[in-house]
């Protein structure tokens, strides 16, 4: 099985509303049709709003939605009739084929058929500064700053998915997609985003030990971090999203 990630525009005559509800309504199933399973929706909508402040913008116009699926295989071929359903429910999209490493799996807040999940996902797409090597970023990446997203945030669910390629032209050149989800309050109280409420030192050691471990590897001149909602399509009897959490000690 392969994992495709894909970044979706509107119509810029499309509403925000009438964009999200087509593709709540019509992209899951079109997408299970044509060969998916495990589809996933994030969303720009009026329930993230509150969090608007914490997205950062590389491209122009961003992103309006992430739809995530597995295929048995992403080769053009294969692939024909999603990324037809994708081009029908967009006025453009960009594919890429990722590799998925679940950090947290969410056993907190389980989605619920297809229901939107609890909290607010931040999903971030992140290029690596050009001055550091691929090899160093992923060491950096994996081996310390996994360690500090999981002490340092109220995050209950954190995948990482590691770019292997593009498939669609033009995509942008991203090298990770990276989603975390956090309480409703993250949205705007930092002390809660930091999982240091109450606790003033913890709060300004976390933010400093994550602003750190950021700095060492992300180009944030190229990134694009978008508050969303979660909506999970899992065919029945997948079990696979749930699991273990990895400990944060």
């Amino acid at each position: 099985m392969e994992k495709v990630i894909c970044a979706l525009w509107r119509n810029p005559d499309d509403t925000a509303e009438a964009f999200n509800n087509r593709l709540l309504s019509s992209l899951s199933a079109e997408l299970e049709e044509a060969g998916a399973t495990r589809v996933r929706i994030n969303l720009r909508d009026a329930a993230v709003a509150p969090a608007q402040g914490l997205a950062q913008q590389w491209q122009a116009p961003q992103q309006d939605a992430v739809v995530q699926f597995w295929l048995s295989s992403a080769n053009p071929r294969f692939r024909t009739k999603c990324d037809a359903a994708l081009a029908r429910h967009s006025s453009r999209f960009a594919a890429w084929l990722v590799c998925e490493s679940t950090i947290i799996p969410n056993t907190d807040h389980p989605p619920s058929g297809d229901a939107r999940t609890d909290g607010w996902s931040q999903a971030s797409f992140i290029t690596f500064r050009d001055d550091v090597t691929r090899a160093s970023a992923l060491a950096h990446w994996h081996d310390h700053h996994t360690r500090v997203a999981i002490e340092t945030q109220s995050n209950f669910e954190y995948i990482q998915n590691l770019i292997v390629m593009p498939l669609t032209e033009g995509a942008p050149q991203y090298d990770a997609f990276v989603e975390e989800c956090f309480p409703l309050d993250a949205m705007t109280d930092p002390a809660v985003f930091f999982d240091a409420v109450g606790d003033n030192a913890r709060f300004e050691a976390n933010v400093a030990a994550m602003t750190d471990s950021c700095n060492a590897f992300i180009d944030f001149a190229r990134i694009d971090v978008l508050p969303t909602s979660q909506f999970d399509f899992v065919t029945a009897g997948d079990h696979s999203r749930t699991g273990r959490k990895l400990e944060r000690s």
